[in-house]
């Protein structure tokens, strides 16, 4: 469950939110989105989340510079970067590799206001999409997470975009509101089909060189996706 003081929340009620969320963190360990470095409640959002071990989301992480500035004033938080601006997805690589991020997030939706495009286009946040996964595992952090279905009510567009996104290489989906999620967690959750296969392969045994199975070569890489498989199985039972 994630708090949220950015986008959610209007300017007038900055301050009002900040004091239910520090309420909320005294009981609960939750995650929170901080608001942006650049505007004037960030530091007060800085002070409030430091003061807990709450899991913090930055938004509108462009820089390496600005991810390692919040992690030195947070040394206690687990900090999860939020890539949703063009110079955050050029930079993807550095920001991910800065010490102390412990997860990242794909913005789509104010990436697509800064670019002038639909965010649910897939062609144009292709690029985007794939250079926060591929910065993600460089940095050998979890895979990340995709950025939200602004579809509240159609479960079917809610399931493609999250099928999407695993395929594309996320590890979950961020979700605006609770009906998401049973579609969200079925699309990121391994099939039937590939649970079997993950099985057949790793009861073939250590592989030294290559092997055959249904037909198809396998060897240490794919062995290695097999077994990945199967811990995502474990992770959720």
């Amino acid at each position: 469950m994630i708090l949220d003081l950015e986008d959610a929340v209007a300017d007038a009620d900055k301050v009002m939110a900040r004091q239910h969320v520090a309420a909320w963190l005294v009981e609960r360990a939750v995650t929170v989105r901080i608001n942006a470095s650049d505007t004037p409640w960030f530091d007060d959002d800085i002070a409030v989340v430091g003061a807990t071990s709450a899991r913090v989301i930055v938004p509108k992480v462009q820089s390496a510079a600005q991810a390692a500035s919040v992690v030195e004033r947070l040394p206690g938080n687990p900090i999860v970067v939020l890539l949703e601006t063009a110079a955050g997805i050029v930079n993807a690589a550095a920001i991910c590799a800065t010490p102390g991020v412990s997860g990242v997030a794909f913005g789509s939706v104010d990436l697509g206001a800064e670019l002038g495009v639909d965010p649910a286009d897939r062609v144009a946040m292709s690029y985007a999409r794939a250079a926060v996964v591929m910065a993600t595992a460089a940095a050998q952090l979890p895979a990340p997470l995709d950025g939200v279905c602004l579809e509240l009510h159609d479960a079917a567009t809610i399931s493609d975009e999250a099928r999407y996104a695993a395929a594309m290489g996320f590890g979950g989906k961020l979700c605006i509101h609770p009906r998401q999620i049973a579609s969200v967690n079925a699309a990121f959750s391994p099939s039937d089909d590939e649970v079997a296969w993950a099985r057949r392969v790793v009861a073939v045994g250590d592989i030294t060189g290559a092997a055959k199975l249904d037909g198809k070569l396998i060897d240490r890489p794919v062995v290695a996706r097999a077994r990945r498989i199967l811990d995502r199985v474990d992770s959720v039972s």
